[in-house]
């Protein structure tokens, strides 16, 4: 079972209270782990204090937009993948979204088979990208080690 129990981490930035609350109430009904912030101070921190599978940020932000967000993630070490949420979700935020590096995009108010679905791709691509990398790191440094052995 191992990996399969880990909690999914999530760090949400939204400003919207009514989004805050209603993503508080999908994730209730789930093992996930949310940790709510209103705007993009503090994000590093919490960042680096939950190390979350999974971001979901909204797309204008009272001190940014998703973006900033973006960038916040490529200084991790194992960047989580960036789901975006917007009202007015369409096809050319989500291009935008997908161009720049992000994961996904949700339309608000929140569905929940939407934010379950999404959020769980997104966990699972975080987890076998990582898992990936810790497999082939080894493997990489034992054929260089039996390479340079007589």
């Amino acid at each position: 079972m191992g990996e399969y129990a880990t909690m999914v981490k999530t760090v949400a930035i939204l400003p919207s209270r009514d989004d805050q609350y209603s993503l508080n109430e999908i994730f209730r009904h789930s093992r996930w782990d949310l940790h709510l912030l209103p705007a993009l101070r503090n994000t590093r921190k919490m960042l680096n204090e939950v190390a979350p599978g999974v971001v979901i940020a909204g797309s204008s932000l009272p001190d940014g937009s998703w973006k900033d967000v973006l960038r916040e993630l490529s200084h991790m070490q194992q960047p989580p993948p960036l789901i975006v949420t917007s009202g007015l979700a369409d096809e050319r935020l989500w291009a935008e979204v997908l161009n720049l590096g992000g994961y996904d995009v949700l339309s608000t108010p929140f569905q929940a088979d939407e934010v379950v679905r999404a959020v769980s791709l997104a966990w699972r691509h975080w987890r076998d990208q990582h898992a990936w990398r810790r497999v082939q790191k080894p493997a990489i440094g034992a054929r260089a080690a039996s390479a340079a052995t007589p």
